[in-house]
């Protein structure tokens, strides 16, 4: 009984370490981003990968989206809640399937979470706005309206 508590300890301290690796110091820099158009993305949006690799199960992941001025994302959801700020401007948002420009102004600052397969989208008025999202990976967005998904035009 003795030897089995201490196998079960030593691998909880094991997976707790290796869990604290998978986080190493990370610091970035405005400057330092690098922004690049995402085909799964409405032309001009652009993304920035701060921490992780989308394509990851399990990973944590954090990236900056640049809406230009005058842009929207149809509605759509994500396979994983997501955590978003607002890092500057202001966009609207709102849930729901079909899209509509009734929704709340969320300045500069702003959070909001949602859930795993929430429908959602968002648009700008005369200013870029630029939002960061924190989920666990794999990454992912399916269009409410296939016709909407950029991918297949």
């Amino acid at each position: 009984m003795k030897k089995s508590l201490v196998a079960a300890a030593l691998i909880a301290f094991a997976s707790s370490a290796m869990a604290q690796d998978a986080m190493k110091l990370t610091k970035v820099t405005p400057d330092a981003l690098i922004w690049k158009d995402n085909p799964a993305f409405p032309k001009g949006i652009r993304i920035a990968t701060l921490v992780g690799d989308p394509t990851k199960t399990g990973e944590v992941v954090v990236l900056r989206i640049k809406f230009p001025a005058n842009s929207r994302i149809p509605p759509h959801t994500h396979p994983y809640a997501e955590v978003v700020t607002l890092i500057s401007g202001s966009i609207w948002s709102s849930a729901g399937e079909k899209f509509e420009k009734k929704g709340d102004r969320l300045k500069t600052g702003s959070l909001w979470v949602y859930p795993a397969k929430h429908a959602h989208y968002a648009w700008t008025g005369n200013k870029e706005a630029i939002l960061q999202v924190q989920f666990i990976g794999p990454g992912g967005i399916t269009y409410i309206n296939p016709a909407d998904d950029p991918r297949k035009k």
